[in-house]
């Protein structure tokens, strides 16, 4: 019997922080997000961020994942790695790849 899944995270409108690479704290809101499954324990989210200090705008594909481990079992886990990129970046491969013949871009 398939496991009962508890339901998605939704993010928008949540004030998220990230250190960057620097070692700077950063702060964005999630704008928008558009959730797929991708098996029955996986979701892969296209997230809109907002930054607060100068109001750019970044897309980030994330995943979250139901938990294993005994502290998490049963429970959607955020995807520790993400890609973020600025929109032009995100405009530039998306043409690209439509170029190259990606079928479904």
């Amino acid at each position: 019997m398939p496991m009962k899944l508890p339901p998605r995270p939704n993010n928008i409108e949540k004030r998220r922080t990230i250190t960057s690479i620097t070692g700077r704290k950063v702060h964005f809101v999630v704008a928008d997000e558009i959730v797929i499954p991708q098996g029955p324990g996986k979701l892969i989210y296209f997230q809109k961020l907002k930054f607060e200090k100068d109001n750019r705008i970044e897309y980030r594909f994330a995943y979250y994942m139901i938990g294993h481990k005994p502290s998490r079992r049963g429970r959607w886990v955020f995807g520790q790695y993400c890609l973020m990129i600025p929109q032009r970046e995100l405009a530039l491969l998306l043409r690209k790849a439509r170029a190259h013949g990606w079928r479904g871009i």
